[in-house]
């Protein structure tokens, strides 16, 4: 689960790391008191006005502005606040802000001698290990900057069994190059850091950049959060914040009805029963010629319900010329889905694209008498092969 930059600040307050003074707000009507408000706590003149979206590149897009004086925060909230934002990341279409961040300015007087870097937490799913990536070159796309200057990106493992050692939190602030006052903010901003992703069930923290102001302060300048969806039940003061009006409007309906779903890019619709075949199943629709277009595993227990749900979300695609159907029966018999397909099928009513419905396992060829017998434009397979033959000749 995606967090707004507001919401990681908060998170990453309570665990003792420092980040700038701001309060959200969703209307211009409110901009100038909350202006107020962080000067009245953080004695600013100056505020950076922030739209909040899922996305990065805001700043390049428009929706970052820095106010010079009090008085010219509302007009940029009135800018920011509605607007479509386009950035790299959101895609032609954008995305509309319906909040932003009045904060703090941190670029305050010395800005000569001001740093920014990149610093991000994750797992290394290669060893098992907890990872620090971080850089020298901060408020960068870390892409373009492992791209172009490898060289500049630094990694520290961590054994999650023993934690972050004093040593390693020392050894990042030394390869930043920094010394006296700031390295001693900078080991503490890191190990504050990596609590926080760990306590929170964490996928990612990501922080770019982390800000070296004129005096030596170590602070989050920006932040992006991704929670681990399947710890939620640990956190659920973090469950609510959850904002669905930034997620794909499919993907949210498919969670209602506990399916795992991901839109993709092409013209064969797929639904199947475990991650593991639904990616093979990908594989098969790309050998036959046609794209995915759609990621759909309906778990273990697929039932009529279930399946209406998945050819209803699954059909909301204009691009879907052919819908792939493939389940093996081992948990749940082949004829039950069979039956469900058919009663989906009839309930649903005007489906124009063809179906295609390969069942393996238990009860099989039961199944497949069902489809046949059911007088639908719906086509039956047993084997991968057959399954791959009519999506050639459908597609």
């Amino acid at each position: 689960m995606n967090l707004h930059e507001y919401q990681g600040k908060y998170i990453l307050r309570q665990f003792g790391v420092a980040v700038p003074e701001g309060v959200v707000i969703d209307h211009p009507s409110k901009a100038y008191e909350a202006a107020k408000q962080v000067k009245s706590v953080a004695g600013c003149d100056s505020f950076a006005v922030k739209a909040q979206i899922h996305a990065g590149g805001r700043g390049k897009g428009g929706g970052v502005k820095i106010a010079k004086s009090i008085e010219e925060v509302t007009p940029y909230a009135e800018q920011i606040l509605g607007m479509n934002l386009v950035t790299h990341q959101t895609g032609p279409e954008g995305k509309t802000v319906h909040k932003v961040l009045v904060e703090q300015s941190i670029y305050y007087p010395g800005e000569s001698e001001i740093q920014e870097f990149y610093m991000s937490v994750l797992l290394n799913r290669a060893t098992g290990r907890n990872i620090i990536m971080y850089s020298t070159e901060g408020g960068m796309d870390i892409e373009t900057v492992a791209a172009e200057t490898p060289h500049l990106i630094f990694k520290e493992e961590v054994d999650p069994k023993v934690g972050l050692m004093p040593f390693q939190a020392r050894r990042v602030a030394f390869n930043l190059g920094l010394s006296g006052k700031a390295f001693k903010q900078m080991t503490k901003f890191v190990a504050s850091l990596y609590k926080a992703y760990v306590e929170t069930d964490a996928s990612m923290f990501e922080i770019n950049p982390v800000f070296k102001t004129s005096d030596d302060l170590i602070l989050a300048a920006d932040c992006k959060v991704n929670l681990d969806d399947n710890a939620l039940y640990r956190h659920p003061e973090y469950a609510e914040m959850r904002d669905i009006t930034e997620e794909d409007p499919t993907e949210v309906e498919a969670g209602k009805y506990n399916l795992n779903f991901v839109k993709l890019d092409g013209n064969v619709g797929c639904m199947v029963n475990g991650a593991g075949l639904a990616m093979a199943t990908m594989d098969i629709i790309k050998l036959s010629g046609g794209d995915p277009a759609n990621f759909l595993d309906v778990g273990g227990t697929a039932n009529a319900e279930t399946v209406e749900a998945g050819f209803r979300i699954i059909l909301k695609d204009p691009a879907v010329k052919a819908i792939l159907i493939n389940i093996f029966g081992g948990i749940v018999r082949c004829d039950r889905v069979a039956q469900g397909v058919v009663d989906a099928y009839n309930k649903i009513g005007n489906i124009e694209v063809p179906v295609i419905v390969r069942l393996q396992g238990t009860n099989a060829q039961e199944g497949k008498e069902l489809i046949d017998a059911s007088g639908l434009k719906v086509y039956s397979a047993i084997t991968l092969k057959e399954a791959a033959d009519l999506v050639k000749q459908v597609v």
